[in-house]
């Protein structure tokens, strides 16, 4: 089972005006992407040392402003020198963290949110009891990689410490969302852009989440709301991961009864991460009982 890579359905190519032969990136076009959103992707996928602007083949210049943007080849202009971002992009498959830390973030977000944020779909209440099947939360920055998360010094941008489980379990690090949804979140098939009003960016279509829609920014106003540095972030990881180059590798989680997971792993793109990753969101509780 070898994985489909990001590049499928891009209807935006990106060239070097120099090198008009060499796709440096892409991106499948969905609803509410602007020419000004455009850009802010650019920027994030290339290192340039001087201006720059983009170009349509024909040679029309594309401003950055709210018109949408629209399916085509895409050339970088700029008198000085530019790179391609070769930040890493961290593997994310299907997180289901437990124990007893990620219990506790688990109802601090519910506690705060009490739906799903993207949806709005409202957790059902009978009788006193609340019913969270088809709910769960979700960290923006992954608890599998905590490593990460202290050598970089991401806690700095967490305000409320949680009780239990360190800073990367702020409630300020999670948000409720539908089961399917925390799917696609976790897989940078979708990102919420706080610096665009947190807009909703698809950049894989799927049936469950729409672009151009803006989330109700009152509640990322609460001091104990999801901070812009990690959504931000995430937004970062999307860009990078689906628009980069010939198209990084979408991983299959939905395995048969009987499939040969960990093969299936070891013999795919960056085995290593992923086994990483799977090995924690799977086993991450009995290991927390020996630690």
């Amino acid at each position: 089972m070898h994985p489909i890579n990001r590049s499928a359905g891009r209807t935006v190519h990106i060239y070097n005006t120099n090198d008009p032969d060499t796709v440096l990136g892409g991106l499948v076009l969905t609803p509410g992407v602007t020419n000004s959103n455009f850009y802010a992707m650019v920027k994030i996928l290339f290192i340039f040392s001087g201006p720059f602007y983009l170009r349509v083949e024909n040679g029309a210049r594309i401003e950055k402003d709210d018109n949408p943007l629209r399916p085509g080849r895409y050339h970088i202009i700029s008198d000085a020198s530019f790179d391609v971002n070769n930040e890493p992009w961290l593997v994310r498959t299907i997180s289901c963290a437990s124990g007893s830390r990620a219990a506790a973030f688990t109802e601090a977000v519910r506690s705060r949110d009490r739906r799903c944020i993207i949806s709005g779909a409202n957790v059902y209440t009978f009788d006193g009891v609340d019913f969270w099947n088809g709910f769960e939360a979700a960290h923006v920055f992954p608890l599998a990689y905590e490593g990460y998360w202290v050598e970089r010094g991401y806690g700095r941008w967490i305000t409320m410490q949680p009780t239990i489980g360190g800073s990367i379990n702020s409630v300020q690090n999670g948000m409720l969302l539908a089961s399917d949804i925390h799917q696609l979140f976790d897989a940078y098939d979708f990102s919420i852009n706080p610096d665009d009003n947190y807009k909703v960016v698809v950049f894989r279509p799927n049936s469950r989440v729409v672009g151009d829609q803006h989330l109700d920014p009152t509640y990322f106003s609460r001091p104990d709301a999801p901070v812009d540095s990690l959504l931000r972030w995430h937004y970062r990881q999307a860009v990078l991961a689906n628009m980069r180059g010939a198209g990084e590798p979408v991983f299959e989680h939905d395995f048969p009864p009987g499939s040969d997971i960990v093969g299936v792993i070891l013999h795919g793109p960056k085995a290593a991460e992923r086994m990483e990753f799977e090995l924690f969101s799977r086993f991450g509780a009995q290991m927390e009982l020996f630690s």
